[in-house]
């Protein structure tokens, strides 16, 4: 492909956690250099790339520099500021595009998007007012859950409402922030797709995976996932659909809800995705040297599963267990490197080969 970008050149990754720590590791393997673009001081990516730059994102100078020394420009988490972009877009390509960026990053956009495009969804509304939340639960009824409409993962930024009378506690949890209500879903389990685009157009998709999630954090994840053969092809549809519709480059999550009417599109995420792991240890190419080709212009590797895989994260305290873990058999173990075990951080993951 005349569009690849040759071997010995540099990605900038914006952010530096273990995501863009496993996606430097992936480049390399591919002869690239990596470059991290990070505001926290000693992140876990800094330990195998090339270069680190530690600047805030309204550092423009920073970023200035950042981008004339890169050759491409790809991120591992979706809430970068416009204005950040703004200067980084002037220099050199940031795959995927703002567009991805924009629709990922505000939950109303995003529903808007896929509900555009024909895909189901919870039932959803904005909510600014109390009488707007009101007017919301008159609708979509109770139990709902209120989100804010930009930044919270993990359970973080989320509210329950169970009754009615739920609603005011629940507003004051969104400390002023604009908010969206959504319906809660009467679903078996839920899977999500891990799928890339290259930029020739083609798509390749990983197996649905089933994800467990404990306290807001996904715990497991587990391939195959229960679905029938027609709902895994949907599964597969629906991905795309969406990579198409975003003319998309890069690697995607897409979290979906097995119900018994069909799937149901919870989520998507403009990067690679914690459910996508297993792919290390379950595929020739992993979701992290999927990503890096599709965005340095390379073809597409080979998604398919050659292992059933359950993927498990270690969170917090879990990195205790790591000595008995290292002593099973078919356990791979990925540790991030991050010095301070604190409750609710991803300290690693151990993919069980099966």
């Amino acid at each position: 492909m005349n569009d690849m970008l040759p071997p010995g050149s540099t990605i900038g990754i914006l952010g530096g956690g273990q995501l863009g720590r496993m996606l430097s590791v992936a480049a390399s393997r591919l002869g690239y250099l990596t470059h991290i673009y990070e505001p926290a001081a000693n992140p876990p990516a800094e330990h195998v790339a090339h270069r680190l730059t530690t600047a805030s994102y309204d550092d423009l100078t920073a970023l200035a520099a950042f981008a004339a020394s890169v050759d491409v420009i790809t991120y591992e988490f979706e809430n970068i500021p416009t204005a950040a972009l703004d200067v980084l877009e002037k220099t050199h390509p940031i795959r995927p595009d703002r567009r991805a960026l924009a629709v990922s990053q505000e939950r109303i956009a995003e529903k808007d998007f896929l509900t555009g495009l024909g895909l189901t969804t919870a039932p959803y509304a904005r909510v600014t007012s109390l009488s707007d939340l009101t007017a919301a639960l008159d609708h979509i009824g109770t139990p709902a859950i209120l989100k804010t409409t930009r930044l919270g993962y993990d359970g973080k930024g989320q509210a329950r409402i169970m009754a009615p009378a739920d609603a005011p506690a629940a507003l004051a949890q969104m400390d002023g922030a604009e908010a969206v209500l959504e319906g809660f879903i009467d679903f078996s389990h839920e899977v999500s797709v891990i799928a890339a685009r290259g930029l020739d157009g083609s798509v390749a998709c990983y197996d649905p995976g089933e994800n467990v999630h404990r306290s807001g954090i996904l715990h497991s994840t587990t391939i195959p996932a229960r679905l029938s053969p027609s709902q895994r092809t949907d599964a597969i549809l629906i991905a795309a659909r969406i990579l198409n519709a975003l003319d998309y480059v890069g690697v995607m999550g897409v979290e979906l809800f097995v119900t018994p009417t069909g799937l149901i599109v919870n989520e998507i995420a403009p990067r690679v995705h914690n459910s996508g792991h297993w792919t290390q240890n379950g595929c020739a190419v992993d979701q992290f040297e999927q990503h890096i080709r599709a965005v340095t212009g390379w073809p597409l590797g080979d998604g398919s599963r050659h292992s059933d895989v359950v993927m498990e994260n270690l969170i917090g305290d879990d990195i205790a267990r790591v000595p008995a873990i290292a002593r099973e058999k078919n356990a791979a173990l990925h540790l991030y490197g991050k010095a301070e075990a604190r409750a609710g951080r991803k300290m690693g993951h151990v993919n069980r080969v099966k």
